[in-house]
């Protein structure tokens, strides 16, 4: 848009019409101070601007538009019926205008500018564009080396973990049967194992980011029955947590279309983060239902350490984790954010509800395809 400034309206009338004629949307003011109200409001490409005005002239408008931040950039074409010797032109430049037409106007001259100033003005807005879409890339790349170089040191943290525990478990082992204890061996073997579990699973966590990254994340969907799965993740955690009381409320007896494993590990990270994040607490709740709009709503509910009320945006994106529990609790701040892609490719939703030292409810929810 091209804002006309002048204090004749009939100045303003016949400018007007020669620029809407040749299809560029007009502005007008008829003062200086309204002229600069109106450049603080909106946004021009070109101001076509008087210098003889009662109040402010038009150099002192120029000088005040070229201390806002946002309209410093606006090219200014001066207008003027006297004063065309050379020091007057020169305050004009030197005020911030970009080009000087005498009056009576030249309808063919002022065309000519204008659509040479609103091209290069229009040029430079691309220009800005561009180069702001490639600080931004620049920043993303930035900040992304950062996040890359802080996994790598949390993955190699995280795996070096059990790969320790299971040699420290493999050499007491071997001493152990040197001195015919069986009963020993057996205790460590068994530590042993835990540990291989969790290596797997953090080396099954790694593949899985990988697969979503690339897209080959695979799922393999039919008809199943909610119950049994939900029944099935309850007693793996019971399993793998000694002393832990999982307290399962409401019915669901629904069937849900998707890939049952991957329903399965959802379920699981939801009850193995409730108690690695409840730590000197044995219990979790479990709630299941359905909802009027046909949806299976599932919630684990904790009485552990909570999440900060700004941490919570961010949970569910990868590599997050919450800078309060991060040197507390072990972790790739990847298992929510496979659980949240996993859900997201079966419709369904996830939440989080929580309060900061008093716990924390995790919820999904997926269509029922079948009521049993």
């Amino acid at each position: 848009m091209i804002l006309i400034v002048d204090d004749k309206p009939e100045n303003i009338f016949s400018l007007k019409k020669i620029l809407e004629l040749n299809n560029f949307r007009v502005d007008t003011a008829n003062s200086g101070e309204e002229a600069l109200k109106k450049i603080l409001k909106n946004a021009y490409a070109l101001i076509i601007l008087d210098v003889q005005m009662p109040g402010m002239d038009g150099f002192e408008v120029a000088e005040a538009i070229s201390g806002y931040s946002k309209a410093k950039d606006i090219p200014i074409i001066f207008l003027s019926a006297i004063n065309t010797d050379k020091r007057f032109v020169t305050k004009g430049y030197a005020s911030g205008g970009l080009d000087y037409v005498t009056k009576p106007v030249d309808p063919d001259i002022l065309l000519l500018k204008v659509k040479t100033f609103y091209r290069l003005y229009e040029q430079t807005m691309e220009l800005t564009q561009i180069q702001d879409t490639l600080r931004e890339e620049i920043e993303f790349r930035k900040e992304a080396e950062k996040k890359k170089d802080e996994f790598i040191s949390i993955a190699s943290h995280e795996l070096k973990t059990p790969l320790t525990s299971i040699k420290a478990y493999l050499q007491l082992s071997e001493r152990s049967i040197h001195d015919g204890n069986s009963g020993t061996t057996r205790q460590y073997l068994q530590r042993t194992m835990v540990q291989l579990d969790k290596l797997n699973n953090l080396i099954a966590d790694l593949l899985d980011i990988s697969k979503i990254e690339s897209g080959k994340l695979k799922f393999n969907k039919k008809h199943f029955d909610f119950e049994p799965l939900l029944n099935s993740a309850i007693d793996i955690i019971r399993q793998t947590h000694d002393g832990v009381r999982i307290i399962l409320t409401g019915k669901a007896n629904v069937q849900v279309f998707g890939d049952e494993v991957r329903i399965e590990q959802v379920l699981i990270n939801y009850l193995t983060n409730a108690f690695k994040y409840s730590p000197g607490t044995k219990e979790v709740y479990v709630d299941v239902s359905t909802s009027p709009d046909n949806q299976l709503v599932v919630k684990v509910k904790d009485n552990g350490i909570g999440i900060p009320a700004e941490k919570q945006a961010g949970i569910f994106d990868k590599f997050y984790r919450v800078e309060e529990t991060s040197h507390r609790f072990q972790g790739m701040g990847i298992g929510l954010y496979i659980c949240a892609e996993i859900l997201r490719r079966h419709n369904g939703t996830y939440q989080v509800e929580s309060e900061e030292g008093k716990g924390s409810t995790f919820s999904f929810t997926l269509p029922i395809s079948g009521v049993l």
